[in-house]
């Protein structure tokens, strides 16, 4: 009987930064890349920002809700990014079809999950820290006046965008990349029920059921509280942490059985449509 050493059984942080390491590489040495992490964030930080600048001159409520829209937008980028950019790095590796020589190697599947969840975080903070010093520069919005309040909201939406991110990968393992639309249009399916531009009450009685079951419904509810009453809704923010680990638990388990499955299936080698 063969006896595996330690190496190959216990999860290895080394493993892990080389996998984070390589992603920097393929992305550092790619402007391309590093400008698309920052156009679609600044268009559209700045297409709602002009908006809300227009409705608050109309309006007293939005004068008073004033930072409302762009807290939004950028909430919500960190929710998609932080989803997108654990998707992307996911699919960098079936683009170069080295899926097979990953799943070959000592690295597990926990130490591939970890290192595309870091390499979420730096591609988010590539687009978001010019994006935001955008908002304090063109409408004196700053995000990260917040304080404490911005790494909860960080926190959140970052588990929520994690967990979304390991069910799509256990998805493209299973199904190639016919499934890669998963990867871009998943999040935009949750957009209408998470309020991140409206309150929930504006929903029916029957959707806002279905909306206080998502965690960034919370964030959003929270957001607004902070920015219009001033107020810090812990009570919101635990029921938030609470749903993301439950959340966490089913992409977790999702890409398990996919993974099972891909393997079973003889898919994982594949990667095509």
């Amino acid at each position: 009987m063969s006896v595996q050493s330690p190496a190959h059984v216990a999860f290895s942080p080394r493993r892990v930064g080389a996998m984070v390491l390589r992603h920097w590489y393929l992305l550092s040495s790619s402007w391309p890349r590093v400008l698309d992490l920052i156009y679609w964030p600044a268009v559209q930080m700045l297409m709602w920002g002009f908006l809300q600048q227009y409705v608050s001159q109309h309006s007293g409520f939005f004068a008073q809700a004033a930072g409302t829209f762009i807290g939004a937008v950028m909430l919500w980028d960190i929710l998609f990014r932080g989803q997108l950019g654990f998707s992307i790095s996911f699919l960098e590796e079936m683009y170069a079809r080295n899926l097979g020589n990953l799943m070959m190697s000592p690295l597990r599947p926990a130490e591939f999950v970890v290192a595309l969840m870091i390499q979420s975080v730096i591609r988010l903070a590539i687009g978001m820290v010019p994006v935001s010093l955008l908002a304090i520069a063109f409408f004196g919005f700053n995000l990260w006046g917040m304080g404490l309040a911005l790494a909860v909201f960080f926190m959140n939406l970052l588990l929520t965008s994690w967990a979304i991110g390991i069910l799509v990968a256990g998805i493209l393992l299973r199904h190639g990349l016919g499934a890669e639309n998963m990867a871009w249009s998943f999040m935009f399916l949750l957009l209408p029920v998470t309020c991140g531009y409206y309150p929930v009450e504006v929903l029916p009685a029957w959707l806002q059921i279905f909306a206080w079951m998502l965690p960034p419904t919370y964030v959003f509810e929270g957001m607004r509280a902070l920015l219009i009453q001033q107020v810090f809704r812990a009570d919101l923010m635990l029921q938030a942490f609470a749903l993301n680990a439950l959340l966490f638990a089913g992409g977790v388990a999702g890409f398990l059985l996919f993974l099972k499955s891909a393997r079973r299936e003889g898919t994982l080698l594949q990667g095509g449509d």
